[in-house]
């Protein structure tokens, strides 16, 4: 009888396990695609992110001609970029704060504190998912509008920072919500400030739009944002000033986050 080798002439077996956690990049991008699936497969998540701003859009532009609406453009060239917008902070804000509050709530986000996933992991992978989910949404509303006539003069590069600012400006301020409030108030809160910005944000209509209160509304988040993305999608041009004020709502969400923000 002979006896089965499970080592090599080095003194090191094949099977010899290896404790310890995976690399960080390895880490965060598990977490991302973990928390993508999560946020697509929640029906109210995928509702905020495609089905609303897709409703929005096909309303917006068959309405525009019946209420006789003041446009400089084609309706369907001037509610995209707005409407793309809107998708950005719906992921950004309110489906990360109702997420993130309701972790808080069954001890999901203390749970991970015990896991080898860093703060920094965790924070990276959920930016690394609404970036995911992101892409997902403007694929969807841009073959939407193509198919609708959409006739965009673009910016990549004003396209890519004011997402990448809008998100950073939402984000900050979804997690500041779903970290100072219970999860309830935080499903309340977020949706309610949703579509208050929505509806008076200029996040879908330009702040033109709004007379004298469009002064005001320029320095809200969703106003920078949705300005940005029509001076890149309209205009083929980058927005100075609303990128800077997406940075100012980033700084200011993430340090007040830091200061409030409960794991538990």
């Amino acid at each position: 009888m002979t006896t089965p080798s499970i080592g090599n002439s080095t003194g090191k077996g094949t099977f010899t396990p290896r404790p310890g956690a995976a690399p960080l990049h390895r880490q965060v991008l598990a977490q991302a695609s973990m928390e993508a699936r999560l946020m697509l497969r929640n029906g109210e998540q995928l509702l905020l992110a495609v089905v609303i701003p897709v409703i929005v859009l096909l309303a917006a532009v068959k309405g525009a001609d019946r209420i006789d609406l003041e446009l400089s453009g084609r309706p369907i060239d001037e509610f995209t970029p707005g409407v793309l917008a809107l998708a950005v902070m719906s992921t950004s804000f309110t489906s990360l704060a109702i997420a993130t509050g309701f972790e808080r709530r069954y001890g999901v986000i203390k749970r991970l504190g015990s896991s080898p996933l860093p703060r920094i992991g965790l924070l990276a992978g959920k930016v690394g998912a609404l970036l995911l989910v992101q892409v997902l949404q403007g694929l969807v509303i841009t073959a939407v509008a193509l198919a609708l006539g959409w006739e965009p003069e673009v910016s990549v590069v004003g396209v890519l920072l004011t997402v990448v600012a809008g998100t950073a400006a939402f984000a900050s301020l979804g997690l500041l919500v779903a970290g100072a409030l219970r999860a309830e108030a935080t499903l309340a809160a977020a949706n309610l400030v949703y579509l208050l910005l929505m509806a008076g944000g200029a996040v879908v209509l330009p702040s033109t739009a709004y007379g004298a209160f469009g002064d005001v509304v320029r320095w809200l988040p969703s106003g920078a944002l949705g300005d940005g993305m029509r001076s890149a999608l309209l205009d083929g041009a980058v927005d100075p000033v609303g990128l800077a004020v997406l940075a100012g709502w980033a700084v200011l969400g993430a340090v007040l986050t830091a200061r409030t923000f409960k794991w538990e």
